[in-house]
């Protein structure tokens, strides 16, 4: 994946805070007025130190109660400031985490995925707390830094313009802006997070199949493959580490310098009796506040580079091209699909899949599809839901009065029924809402008995059983029943099917295929199978080849 420029990050960044702008501006004005208050509690100690030690005859309790006042203000602003931010950034954080979701799930897909579901998690996660943590806190706190800089600055070189000049000119802060720095950093820290991302996948995807791996007994080399991962992401952190420390502690040297430059000048200022008490205090204070706001700033260059690094993770998932959009084109009454001689290859491959199929799914009929593995049946469901499109040839869907080319906004007329276990966690109610939200108990209690699944209403608690991730607590063949009832909750008046009875014996996938062809009026039903049988028992078939 190329790097995005600084710009692209900048205009990225901007567009993903749309709507939380004005709260991070108030948040990072708050912080300017927090620290336009500590500088007048500096000018009023110096007050208070001159009129203890005679050189002012200034009120003593006026200036005791400026110093309350600013006290309790800045604590005020501080509480303001920090609740502003945590409410913004976990708004924000929601905000983003919907976006990326919503984005990733109404992406095109071309067969195979362009990142792994772990590398997406992580990114979705960890990228987008970075970017949060940046909007709502970093450039605030930079904002800030720059306003209290300068005006330690100005307060400071009103006492002595020469002081001044020397402090700015021995700390090296340019070394933290420099070109090579950040480049390098932008490097280790792109590193680090590509290397985050696979261990997180490795987890997910060795946790997801902990039984296979654990019957394989290929635990051991799951292990060592994570302590490798780890291993070369700790190796990864220590060096970025090192660097980033390296170069702080040049700059860390300058500001020590500095601090000791103007304590040895108030030392000997107080003892030529050039300088009194309260503007060495004052001095000491605001080369305190100088030098703070350096190292905040040598603090959050790095955090900048780590944040260009997240936005350039986002961004590549958000340029992930999105299914076109429109209006839903339903075809009442009994529908059916005509394909017309198709030709299809998956991408980064010239092996055609399909060449030249047709056939008409005629309205109401219960039709197999025959053929050995990889001849080219899931694909063609695949297309016939407009997942993937075809390098040529139609698919039309027809109901005697109309005719459209199937597309994403034709979805509405399908109900797919997906290969192997693909309930989700939750009750069994849950699964069967999916199919259709609206469903009542009568319309489940109907879907289940058709799909032979009516062992749920004999189960402890029926509908509102407990399935665990993956149908976990059920059998596969009670599984796959379950996920057929679902498809058959859904409105569509197409039923695709895909190894319906791969995880059912042999009289209960007859009893399915009896119901749905007795009990499912006016839905034309299609159905992939590799079983000559269950194409003896349907209305049509067709064999690939």
């Amino acid at each position: 994946m190329s790097s995005l420029r600084i710009n692209e990050c900048i205009k990225w960044l901007w567009a993903a805070s749309e709507g939380f702008r004005r709260p991070v501006v108030f948040c990072a004005l708050t912080g300017a007025l927090n620290v336009c208050v500590s500088l007048f509690f500096v000018f009023v100690c110096k007050h208070l130190i001159d009129i203890a030690t005679g050189v002012s005859d200034d009120s003593l309790g006026t200036y005791i109660g400026w110093l309350a006042g600013c006290m309790g203000a800045q604590l005020l602003l501080s509480v303001l400031r920090s609740r502003l931010a945590n409410r913004t950034e976990i708004r924000l954080r929601n905000e983003l985490h919907n976006r990326q979701f919503v984005h990733l799930m109404e992406s095109q897909w071309n067969g195979r995925e362009a990142f792994h579901s772990g590398d997406m998690l992580n990114r979705i996660e960890a990228d987008t707390a970075s970017v949060t943590d940046a909007v709502c806190r970093t450039i605030p706190t930079v904002f800030v830094t720059v306003v209290q800089l300068g005006g330690a600055l100005y307060f400071l070189s009103r006492l002595d313009m020469r002081l001044t000049g020397i402090l700015v000119f021995i700390m090296p802060v340019a070394l933290l802006f420099s070109k090579s720095y950040v480049r390098k950093m932008r490097r280790m820290s792109r590193e680090i997070r590509e290397t985050d991302s696979r261990i997180q996948s490795h987890l997910q995807e060795n946790l997801q199949h902990r039984i296979i791996v654990r019957t394989l007994e290929y635990t051991h080399r799951a292990v060592e493959k994570l302590a490798s991962l780890q291993a070369s992401l700790q190796g990864q952190v220590f060096r970025r580490t090192d660097f980033s420390v390296f170069s702080r502690s040049m700059v860390q040297a300058g500001f020590m310098t500095g601090y000791a430059v103007a304590f040895l000048w108030g030392i000997f200022g107080l003892r030529d009796g050039t300088v009194t008490f309260g503007m060495m205090a004052a001095f000491l204070q605001l080369v305190s506040q100088i030098q703070r706001p350096m190292v905040d700033m040598s603090r959050q260059i790095p955090a900048f580079i780590r944040v260009f690094t997240a936005t350039e993770r986002l961004a590549e998932l958000t340029s992930l091209p999105l299914e076109p959009r429109g209006k839903p084109i339903r075809l009442d009454g009994s529908v059916g699909i005509r394909i017309e001689r198709l030709h299809y290859a998956y991408s980064g491959s010239e092996r055609e899949v399909l060449a030249g199929f047709s056939h008409d799914f005629r309205p109401g009929s219960l039709t197999a599809i025959i053929g050995e593995t990889g001849v080219g049946k899931s694909t063609l469901m695949k297309l016939i839901l407009a997942l993937i499109q075809p390098k040529e040839g139609k698919i039309i869907l027809y109901n005697g009065q109309e005719e459209v080319a199937v597309c994403p906004q034709t979805r509405c007329n399908l109900s797919y029924v997906p290969q192997g276990n693909t309930l989700f966690s939750g009750t069994i109610r849950d699964n069967l809402l999916i199919g259709n939200p609206d469903a009542t108990d009568e319309d489940m209690r109907f879907a289940l008995h058709t799909a032979v699944a009516d062992f749920v209403f004999s189960l402890p608690d029926g509908l509102d059983t407990i399935c665990g991730e993956q149908g976990t607590g059920l059998s596969e063949g009670q599984a796959q029943r379950i996920a057929i009832a679902r498809g058959l909750l859904r409105p569509g008046n197409i039923l695709l099917l895909d190894e319906p009875s791969s995880a059912l014996d042999s009289q209960t996938e007859q009893e399915l295929l009896k119901r749905l062809s007795g009990e499912v009026k006016g839905k034309t039903v299609v159905l992939i199978t590799h079983r000559e049988r269950i194409a003896e028992l349907c209305t049509e078939s067709v064999r690939m080849r």
